[in-house]
């Protein structure tokens, strides 16, 4: 949170991404900040691809139609956490298919609303980093802090390093209570459906999973993980909370992106479909 922070302010986005334009502009005809937000949504996880879109909207880098956009399927649950956590508790050896399953698509999906629903969109031009300005200071506190720092086009080093540290506590310290939370909900189901089962899935682990994903892997682990893996690219509730958290300042939709969430959990449907009617020996291995 705190690089990514810094790069924005610093307007260091473009130069970052400038080398992958030639590969994505002619895929997908977005700016190069949108870049820098897809890079970031499918490296790093939840929320960030949420926050970044929604800071480089609040400092002008996105058009409104191109944020929303790129929100859609840039969202993602970070390679990292699904290589490393996500597989292993499955089960699951194989890398490669559900990589596809988990990256690809989304891809796929971002590429084909490019050319459907978003064939009008015309992204921000790209800006030159202009030239240093007066030092705008004010006092800010944690709670103006994203704001603050959203309204200053430039900064200085140490104010962007300062900015991005305020808003990264902040940012930080609001995730993690939603994810308290919803681990605390996630007793509820305990005291009425402890010992229910659907189709040989325990209920409550089920509930986990759409209330807080990663929990509710760990309980969920290797019986059933073709759910988990439908799961996945909605996030669960916890998720959506958290994208809000990041959202709600801008006129960004969040019914526009579980809306989406959901059409990529049909389309995972459909992949995982489409291996079992082909290839059902290798499915889920």
């Amino acid at each position: 949170m705190i690089l990514t922070g810094i790069m924005i302010r610093l307007n260091l986005t473009e130069s970052f991404v400038r080398a992958l334009s030639p590969v994505l502009k002619p895929l997908l005809s977005i700016s190069l900040n949108g870049i820098y937000a897809l890079v970031i949504g499918f490296l790093c996880g939840f929320p960030m691809g949420a926050k970044v879109i929604a800071d480089l909207l609040s400092r002008g880098k996105l058009s409104q139609k191109e944020a929303q956009f790129l929100l859609s399927f840039c969202n993602n649950i970070g390679p990292i956490y699904f290589m490393s956590f996500a597989l292993p508790v499955l089960g699951l050896q194989k890398k490669a298919p559900y990589l596809f399953g988990m990256y690809g698509l989304p891809l796929l999906y971002g590429i084909i609303l490019r050319h459907t629903l978003y064939k009008n969109m015309t992204p921000v031009e790209e800006r030159r980093r202009p030239p240093s300005g007066s030092r705008q200071t004010s006092f800010k506190t944690p709670l103006m802090v994203l704001s603050a720092a959203e309204s200053k086009q430039t900064d200085t080093l140490l104010d962007a390093l300062d900015d991005s540290i305020m808003s990264s506590l902040y940012g930080i310290s609001k995730l993690g209570g939603y994810m308290v939370l919803f681990n605390l909900l996630n007793l509820i189901p305990q005291f009425f459906l402890y010992n229910k089962y659907l189709y040989g899935i325990h209920i409550c682990a089920l509930l986990n999973c759409l209330l807080e994903i990663t929990s509710g892997i760990s309980r969920m682990g290797n019986c059933a993980p073709l759910v988990v893996l439908l799961l996945l690219p909605f996030g669960g509730f916890s998720c959506i909370a958290q994208t809000y958290s990041m959202i709600k300042d801008t006129a960004l939709s969040l019914k526009s992106y579980v809306l989406h969430k959901l059409a990529l959990s049909a389309v995972t449907a459909l992949y995982y479909g489409i291996w079992l009617l082909f290839s059902p020996s290798t499915f889920l291995l």
